[in-house]
């Protein structure tokens, strides 16, 4: 017995869930749930149930969402270092197949440089595509296109996703998100760059078409399928994208994820559909973690809402074009989020995100505070009818967005065990048309390590990821970002 668990302790036990036959297809959608976890998807379930039902928590009618029609199993996410991950070890294991420590991009604990599935499938001749919410040189997306030994890299990581220093080349057809500061040269005073680098110009170069704001968005993309020709690069935020409760109050300031999406797939389906060779694309619902790390249980809710949307999205998609396959798995979960005493009817009362609130709330500069909170930013947070003693104490706290949202999540139940990640596993969702599904279920149904989800992608489309592991360890020089190019995070949500 210690023997064995010896064995398993330094991974020289075959893992034998590698063995599978594996459906073919000629196109693969993976989406990341950032940050999700099995209470986040029971929440947003009952907050959209309880309200389309007209019911209550007294006596609810629950309806599924269409990410319950599509469980497959479970997911391990332990890190090489830790056994609980951020979202760069895990996204390493999930595009790579290799397990590292927290903070590496898509390299080795030692430092060595792994193939992605996404490089893989462009290498054979796919088009490709990332579609996030978060910035597009954040832990996730990144690596899928780039290696650095730290996330905190993020101008180097952009250089990479866009084929500046790659050794590859531009590996990406498709970039949705945020993060245009750091495509941007130091001059422009909206940058993030410490260098002259524009990586605008440069992609426009080789032949993207750059888009900047929704304006943009709608002019090439807006009908998804018929004006747009690969490549193109879409940032609409210099940080991350607005939380949807705040983005679906101002659609017109930026897309939204499910947008973003149809775009990238429509697309993407026009410029394959005479080819041989199909698409890979990963989306990322990323703001389900922001949510998480902030204890914002509304932003947390409206964000694990339009994950949903997303999956029945693609859904009708596979059922439309039974080529393509999905599979969906968070990196980990975020706050450990129970639900005790749960009633969501308090959070449909929330209007914004604290974050979004705490800019308002700095951004006055009138002569009346106390009603300006009072009017304004409280009936927004869902607390209006708290009471003037509670005013008083909120106005005097060292953080009121901290007690104001402990005082939300009273009121439905919510509870939140950390601003951090846990070690839980996460539910693997997936989805395929006709007989494909059957097999694909029979694959997958149990509980997986996060590595194993790239060789079962691999298997699909016929790839070599240890053939493009090779390629890129060929490359002579010190391409691959050490620690010395990392720079201080732009925003306070970052794992």
């Amino acid at each position: 017995m210690q023997y064995s668990l010896t064995l398993l302790a330094a991974g020289l036990v075959a893992q034998t869930g590698l063995t599978w036959a594996a459906p073919q297809a000629k196109n693969f959608i993976y989406i990341v749930p950032d940050g999700y976890g099995q209470a986040s998807q029971t929440m947003a379930r009952d907050y959209v149930s309880l309200q389309k039902t007209g019911s209550n928590a007294s006596a609810p009618i629950i309806q599924e969402l269409a990410g319950d029609r599509l469980v497959l199993g479970t997911v391990r996410t332990h890190a090489s270092d830790n056994l609980v991950t951020d979202s760069a070890a895990s996204g390493t294991a999930f595009s790579c197949g290799h397990k590292t420590y927290n903070d590496a991009i898509s390299v080795t604990p030692d430092g060595q440089p792994v193939g992605s599935i996404l490089e893989a499938a462009k290498l054979d001749g796919f088009k490709t595509a990332l579609v996030v919410t978060s910035t597009i040189n954040h832990a996730t997306p990144a690596v899928y296109s780039a290696h650095v030994a730290n996330r905190d890299s993020y101008e180097a990581i952009a250089a990479q996703q866009i084929g500046y220093s790659h050794p590859f080349g531009p590996v990406v057809d498709i970039l949705l998100g945020g993060g245009r500061c750091y495509f941007k040269p130091q001059s422009d005073p909206t940058s993030c760059r410490s260098d002259d680098l524009d990586l605008f110009s440069f992609a426009q170069k080789k032949g993207y078409h750059v888009m900047q704001d929704r304006a943009a968005f709608d002019a090439y993309l807006g009908d998804y399928t018929t004006n747009a020709s690969l490549p193109y690069i879409g940032l609409f935020n210099d940080d991350q994208m607005m939380y949807e409760i705040d983005r679906s109050k101002a659609p017109e300031k930026e897309p939204s994820l499910l947008e973003m999406s149809k775009a990238a797939l429509g697309t993407l389906d026009q410029a394959t559909r005479a080819s041989k060779k199909g698409y890979f694309i990963m989306i990322e619902a990323s703001r389900i973690d922001h949510a998480g790390h902030a204890n914002d249980a509304a932003a947390h809710v409206h964000d694990t809402v339009m994950y949903n949307e997303v999956l029945g999205f693609v859904q009708e998609w596979i059922n439309a074009h039974p080529d393509t396959m999905l599979m969906s798995a968070a990196d980990h979960e975020c706050g450990g989020l129970t639900t005790n005493a749960f009633d969501p009817a308090p959070l449909v009362n929330v209007q914004h995100s604290f974050e979004y609130l705490k800019t308002v709330w700095e951004a006055y500069n009138g002569t009346d505070a106390r009603g300006y909170f009072t009017s304004t930013v409280l009936p927004a947070a869902g607390l209006s009818d708290v009471t003037d003693a509670q005013i008083d104490k909120l106005l005097g706290a060292s953080s009121p967005w901290a007690e104001m949202k402990k005082m939300i999540a009273t009121k439905a139940g919510v509870n939140w065990s950390t601003g951090g990640h846990t070690a839980t596993d996460v539910t693997l969702h997936g989805y395929a048309a006709g007989k494909k599904w059957r097999e694909f279920k029979g694959d997958m149904a149990g509980n997986h390590d996060n590595t194993e989800l790239p060789r079962y992608i691999e298997k699909v489309l016929k790839l070599d990821m240890d053939a493009t592991t090779a390629k890129l360890r060929a490359v002579n020089g010190s391409w691959v970002a050490g620690p010395d190019a990392a720079r201080k995070r732009r925003d306070v949500h970052s794992h």
